[in-house]
């Protein structure tokens, strides 16, 4: 019965973080979000007209390349084509936006979900203060929230999206 109990508050975690709508992941975050990667990073121009949509996807994938690459539980053993696949999708997204090429991808990533809490809540002049970061974004502002709205299909952070559920996979049955 306990653990019945503990739905509603793992729920809430999940629904705290705006990359988590998901509970496939079961309150992993880094899990979560490889499960949903093809579907979220599988064709980024489904993004057109929905800024903050992108803005999370983009993060997204900020998180799932930092995460496999130096997260102490999902880094070790990454098979290293999974972690090229990450690579590669990031520098397109960030090429596609505008982002600095070498800008701390935490720093990004916290940036990309300001600007879609912003826009979620309705301020358009939060989700751009959210990206006034010249070091990050040095487009600015509103370049960057007009790419985010615009984005094409970007086949390498396609092929980032289901590199990162493809490794999800390959743990889980070698675990098995």
């Amino acid at each position: 019965m306990r653990p019945l109990l503990a739905l509603p508050l793992l729920i809430a975690a999940c629904a705290a973080d705006p990359v988590a709508d998901y509970l496939g992941g079961v309150g992993d975050p880094v899990r979560g979000a490889a499960l949903y990667g093809p579907r979220n990073l599988g064709d980024t121009s489904a993004y057109a007209g929905d800024p903050r949509g992108a803005a999370i996807a983009a993060a997204q994938l900020e998180f799932l390349a930092r995460s496999f690459r130096s997260d102490p539980r999902w880094a070790p053993g990454t098979d290293p084509a999974a972690l090229t696949a990450l690579e590669e999708g990031r520098r397109e997204m960030r090429a596609a936006l505008g982002i600095a090429p070498d800008a701390p991808g935490e720093a990004v990533e916290r940036a990309l979900r300001a600007a879609a809490e912003g826009l979620e809540a309705g301020s358009p002049v939060r989700a751009e203060a959210a990206l006034n970061l010249p070091e990050l974004f040095p487009l600015g502002p509103r370049e960057t929230l007009r790419r985010l709205g615009s984005l094409p299909r970007l086949p390498a952070v396609a092929v980032a999206g289901g590199a990162a559920a493809a490794e999800l996979s390959r743990r889980d049955i070698r675990r098995n």
